[in-house]
């Protein structure tokens, strides 16, 4: 950038060799994924067998280097400092990095490069202790050098955060080694970049600010707490009902008055200890039984009344009520109940968010994504015709989900449109949804994509918008006017239903689609958000809070329902630093969770409910559909089998069956052969049948709390409930999720649970039907499956449409693309830039513009 690309730079990353293997873990060669072009060349190598940690050979590597042409070689080495210069003999200028937990100040004495050092940088600057590390490190700095008449604060000694793109303290890192440098000739052939006045890093802006670092902690012990006081509060009441029925049954023995007085006074005395929540939870509940006991049930969403038929009659002629009440005759049962239970549609909302299911909409979501935008949404019509409601789940190719465009490449061709459909413009997003009105009330569209979902979602909206402009344009027969066309666009926006998943937590933590930083995604997340405030935009979900791929990773199901809230919470710490209100965001939030065979996934949904609404209400004051945690289920992919795939069926069946019991919002069921390729039409028909069935054919299906009342799901809800906050308070001494993220904690984690169940499966001790029990005679692995895959058609079909679209807009897009990055680069909204640019620029356009402004994703090792 400050060279104008004309300096040529090499590289060379040593790392230590393992004295008894002799093996090296060459890491800097994993982590440096954003080197393109010829102007820079990193050559990682190994210590081998030199007794330091520089090579014996490396003065030769680097007279290599210089014989070919490089302008600046940066040499990095591992384990400098204590006891060890060796550097500095081959260097012209030499830095130290170090961070700010060196320990006490006087460790400093016995680091060596701080003799020789000409900079040092104490990285991760907005760490605890940073200030107070500067000030040691500056001290020692001036000691070694007895330069006691020089300002501390002009001494080379500089504070940067590298992992924030475009930090100042790391510029001005930069420009005092360029100052140094160019006395040993390195030219300065004029660039861009700004001097800054500053020598430590001026932003340390957090996601989640420091005050607020033990969030979870906080939460856990709310929940607690919660749990205790509905304990502590039924105990009242049950104390209250035996002395006031003590009372009663002295008084027909005829007992003296003033036993009776006494007991009756200790009866009231419970009752005044009762709070008032308790006391109405009691009152409201008499009213409620007499509503539930009527043939139809009347209540308001968002203004709007809804009727609801209370009672089914079977085919024997039996009247079943769809909501069944517990009949305790304690009252601190009924108490303890309802706090901690309570009906569907009523706070803490354990058995579900709404008081009923819609009768008109069925849960189903199918997923479906392959070839080119056509071929996808013939294959969208063919899952929806047979609902009223179109609930569409779209999956991208590998090529869009790493946000770039099709093209001849070796390494993208082949992956255009298989595995998932390929969209790489506003134009092929208009051909997914074609047919589909995206702003009808029975129309809702999931997209499972993160590091380009703003991007993608940029595309999808456009779409919305355009599709009321036709309609306007036909109904009228004329182009609406500019105040005409506002209302429309308002419209679409306000009215447009479902979600993106745009999660870069859980991908950092479980699946890897990272394109740009942590912190610069997250901040493009609450640009969506923000954007969505601004617009009115309540029926569509800014993210989709993801269980399902840390499962598919290998978490067992309370890891997976852990990590996901914990995910959700910290995006509420984050959105709430922005200065947003979480009535403002919070409905926008969704989970997507997975459903497996372990027995806790029987109740996943309850306990995500529980602790969602106490920690919203207790902890953040969030209003009643603030703390409703809606969430969406996909059967197991990891329990699907490529021997005896009809199996898959069963094992989906009981898997969709927890979830509907449950009360999921969505459910999407796998097609059995999804264990060997994108699943065929006759399968997906299958995976569609059983949720019709479920939902249409079995009978306690049509109960909408079936699970309460057992004591085994109850008393699962309470131990998965407890396990989950244990995890909390883990992560919180970790420094949260993005600390213990640091760490690989998350990944670390996913990988012991993952390798547990392999070795059991392999085993025998995780029975597994037809793979290691139960087992046909010879394969029983079907011998031939057809694989689905982009054709070649729609692989030509796709490059050619890209390439007319960039030669359409082509007058327009340089203009766009720097209004994007001017947006990310002085912080403005970069989603508001990303609604225009999406009508003009291809998702591998936008980008790479935001690379150069936003950072690569670089993963911690």
């Amino acid at each position: 950038l400050d060279h104008a690309d004309q300096l040529r730079v090499a590289v060379l990353a040593i790392d230590p060799s393992r004295r008894r293997s002799g093996g090296a873990l060459l890491g800097d060669r994993i982590r440096m994924n954003a080197i393109d072009g010829d102007s820079v060349y990193l050559r990682s190598l190994a210590t081998r067998s030199a007794v330091t940690e520089v090579p014996k050979k490396l003065p030769d590597i680097i007279t290599a280097t210089k014989a070919a042409g490089f302008d600046l070689i940066i040499v990095e080495t591992p384990g400098i400092g204590q006891g060890d210069a060796g550097i500095v003999s081959h260097v012209d200028v030499s830095l130290y990095v170090m961070t700010p937990e060196f320990g006490s100040a006087s460790q400093l004495e016995k680091i060596d490069m701080l003799d020789f050092a000409d900079c040092v940088a104490i990285n991760k600057f907005d760490r605890k202790g940073a200030d107070d590390a500067l000030r040691d490190v500056r001290k020692q700095f001036q000691r070694n050098r007895t330069a006691f008449e020089k300002d501390l604060a002009t001494l080379p000694v500089f504070g940067t955060i590298a992992s924030h793109f475009n930090d100042d303290g790391v510029t001005a890192l930069y420009q005092e080694l360029s100052l140094q440098l160019s006395v040993f000739g390195l030219a300065d052939t004029g660039g861009d970049l700004q001097r800054v006045g500053v020598r430590t890093s001026s932003t340390r802006s957090q996601i989640v600010p420091a005050d607020r670092q033990r969030y979870l902690s906080e939460i856990s012990k709310t929940v607690r707490d919660y749990r205790a006081r509905a304990q502590a509060q039924a105990q009242l009441v049950r104390e209250a009902q035996y002395l006031r029925e003590s009372a009663a049954l002295l008084e027909v023995e005829g007992s003296a008055t003033d036993v009776i007085s006494v007991v009756r006074a200790l009866a009231e005395d419970k009752l005044q200890q009762l709070d008032a929540t308790s006391i109405a939870l009691l009152e409201n509940f008499k009213e409620l039984r007499e509503q539930y006991g009527q043939d139809e049930l009347v209540y308001t969403v968002r203004n709007k009344e809804i009727r609801q038929p209370l009672v089914y009659t079977s085919l024997s002629g039996t009247r079943i009520p769809r909501v069944s009440l517990p009949r305790y005759s304690d009252s601190g049962d009924l108490l303890c109940w309802l706090m901690l239970e309570n009906l569907p549609g009523y706070f803490p909302y354990t058995a579900g968010v709404f008081p009923i299911k819609r009768q008109s909409e069925d849960p189903t979501r199918m997923f479906a994504g392959e070839g080119d935008a056509f071929r996808t949404n013939r294959r969208f019509h063919v899952l929806s015709e047979s609902s009223s409601a179109k609930r569409l789940s779209t999956a991208f190719d590998s090529v869009t989900l790493y946000g770039a465009d099709p093209g001849l490449r070796p390494d993208i061709y082949g992956k255009v449109g298989t595995s998932g459909v390929s969209i790489a413009t506003f134009d092929d997003m208009k051909a997914l949804y074609a047919g589909f009105d995206l702003c009808d009330p029975g129309t809702s569209v999931s997209m499972t994509i993160n590091g380009p979902a703003p991007t993608v979602l940029a595309f999808f909206l456009n779409t919305a918008i355009d599709q009321q402009m036709d309609r306007f344009r036909a109904d009228h027969d004329r182009e609406p006017d500019a105040v005409e066309a506002e209302k429309v666009r308002c419209f679409a926006l306000q009215n447009v239903r479902g979600t993106v998943q745009a999660d870069i937590l859980k991908e950092d933590q479980g699946q890897n689609t990272c394109l740009f930083s942590t912190e610069f995604s997250i901040k493009m997340m609450g640009d969506i958000q923000q954007y969505f405030i601004d617009h009115s935009v309540r029926n569509f979900y800014s993210v989709s809070i993801s269980g399902y791929h840390i499962a598919e990773a290998g978490a067992n199901p309370i890891t997976q329902l852990a990590l996901t809230l914990s995910n959700g919470f910290t995006y509420v710490e984050a959105y709430r630093a922005r200065g947003m209100s979480v009535d403002d965001f919070a409905a926008n939030l969704s989970f997507f969770f997975s459903n497996g065979m372990d027995p806790e996934y029987t109740v996943i949904g309850r306990v995500a409910r529980r602790i969602w609404a106490v920690a919203m209400r207790e902890c953040y004051g969030a209003s009643e559909r603030s703390q409703k945690l809606k969430y969406h289920i996909q059967t197991s992919g990891r329990s699907l089998h490529a021997q005896e795939i009809s199996f898959n069926d069963i094992r989906t069946t009981l898997q969709a069956l927890i979830a509907v019991y449950d009360n999921c919002n969505s459910l999407h069921t796998n097609a059995n052969d999804e264990a060997i390729t994108t699943p065929s039409e006759g399968s997906v028909r299958r995976a569609l049948a059983i949720q019709m069935i479920i939902n249409r054919e079995w009978g306690l299906a049509k109960s909408e709390n079936p699970n309460q009342g057992s004591f085994i799901i109850e008393e699962l809800t309470d131990l998965v409930e407890e396990a989950v906050l244990l995890e909390f308070d883990r992560i919180s001494e970790r420094g949260g999720v993005l600390g213990a993220m640091e760490t690989g904690y998350q990944r670390g984690r996913i990988q012991d649970e993952s390798m547990r169940y392999e070795h059991m499966k392999h085993d025998g001790s995780q029975p597994i039907i037809g793979v290691n029990m139960f087992v046909a005679e010879g394969d029983a692995t079907p011998a031939a499956v057809e694989l689905t895959r982009g054709t070649e058609d729609e692989k030509q079909g796709q490059i050619c449409r890209l390439e007319a679209f960039h030669a359409q807009h082509q007058a327009v897009t340089s203009a766009v693309l720097g209004q994007v990055q001017s947006a990310a680069l002085n912080n403005e909204n970069v989603f508001a830039q990303l609604m225009i640019a999406a009508r003009c620029c291809s998702l591998g356009q936008i980008t790479d513009a935001l690379f150069e402004v936003g950072g690569r994703y670089r993963r911690n090792m």
